[in-house]
């Protein structure tokens, strides 16, 4: 014979089914019904439900927001009711905040998405990632998942820029030696006019060049370049951008391709080169936060993120590249793979980006970027 609480236990459990079920089959929750592709398990109206009640979503990126304002209205638009409370913060700064805020168990986000992808990966490696499988992930490449803690979102080149009305015809570099070449040989117009990440305030700029360290034979030579063309540092892709078109800069090296493509497209005077050696490509990584105040908008954030709907409003209407090879157009990783085919060298979602934050192997690294630029540098 069963208890009374067993059949209190029993009839919310009931209660609460009932509810998701009516949701789903009611007029207000449309858009929830919308979201839900045959292959996401049958339970997942109830996290539907349960993101409405959190109400919001914490998102801790390095993406601009200019950039991913499209995303966000398109998902707010897709789940009424849950709000998308969105940070743009520098890599760095966000690995840093949000290891503080855990620590001191403060509210934080609910989900990071950054560029910087070895500090993502660390988060994810000092167990600080939730495990989540998410139902998009066979749409994935399998280097674009790590563990069900670490998710690749884009498919974004590593580029050159150039200002077209400096460098012209056979100046212009299609690979690295090319770069190193033109910079040392024409000494006198390129001095002060090249650029390319501080290495100290850009995560990103970091993984960059140690990836180049790691697949570039000549790379310290091309550092030896730089510092003889007295390369100028920045920590932002979109002010280096800027300052090429204004002709501050006549060149720039390693910026992220998809800020700089979608500025070509409405200003001539910029010119963009991928690379014909080898071009690097970066995906942004996203992570649920194991403390996660709002843990379920945090999941439905990240579907959102990875599906093929939202990896479409990606490509066409924000500044940033798909991942997904069933999302046709320009800037997708269907188009790059076809263009560019065995040049690509995709940066691995893995335990591989750790290698750098080895505190021996970085100091010794930025040491040798330092010693090269006649100044010593100490890694923040």
């Amino acid at each position: 014979m069963f208890s009374a609480h067993y059949w209190k236990f029993r009839a919310s459990t009931w209660s609460a089914w009932a509810l998701v079920l009516a949701c789903l089959a009611g007029p207000a929750c449309a858009p929830a019904r919308a979201a839900l592709p045959e292959e996401y398990p049958s339970n997942y109206g109830a996290v539907v439900l349960a993101a409405r009640d959190e109400g919001k979503v914490v998102v801790y990126s390095t993406t601009d927001r200019s950039a991913v304002a499209a995303l966000i209205h398109d998902f707010e638009t897709l789940y009424p009711g849950v709000k998308v409370d969105y940070e743009k913060i520098n890599s760095p700064e966000l690995y840093h905040r949000y290891l503080s805020e855990t620590a001191a168990n403060q509210p934080s986000a609910d989900v990071l998405w950054s560029s910087a992808m070895d500090l993502q990966m660390k988060l994810a490696n000092d167990d600080y990632a939730q495990r989540y499988r998410s139902p998009e992930a066979d749409h994935l490449p399998e280097w674009a998942v790590w563990r069900d803690s670490a998710y690749g979102t884009t498919f974004e080149p590593v580029v050159f820029v150039y200002n077209k009305r400096f460098v012209t015809g056979s100046d212009i570099p299609q690979t690295h030696a090319d770069f190193a070449r033109l910079i040392t040989t024409q000494h006198d117009k390129y001095a002060g006019n090249v650029a390319t990440y501080d290495l100290e305030r850009s995560g990103v700029g970091l993984l960059f060049a140690t990836q180049d360290s790691r697949v570039q034979p000549g790379f310290w030579d091309l550092v030896k370049a730089l510092h003889g063309a007295g390369v100028k540092y920045e920590s932002n892709t979109s002010v280096m951008v800027q300052r090429i078109v204004s002709g501050q800069y006549y060149l720039g090296y390693n910026l992220i391709g998809s800020y700089a493509m979608t500025r070509a497209r409405r200003d001539p005077s910029i010119g963009i080169v991928l690379p014909k050696d080898y071009t690097l490509v970066m995906s942004r990584i996203a992570l649920l936060s194991k403390t996660a105040r709002h843990p379920n908008a945090g999941k439905l954030w990240l579907d959102y993120l990875l599906s093929k709907r939202g990896q479409t409003v990606l490509s066409t209407r924000a500044e940033l590249f798909s991942i997904r090879t069933d999302v046709a157009g320009e800037f997708t990783a269907a188009t790059l793979r076809q263009e560019l085919g065995t040049s690509l060298k995709a940066i691995g979602v893995g335990p591989s980006l750790l290698v750098f934050l080895d505190h021996a192997k970085q100091a010794e690294f930025m040491r040798r970027w330092g010693q090269d630029a006649g100044a010593s540098a100490e890694l923040k």
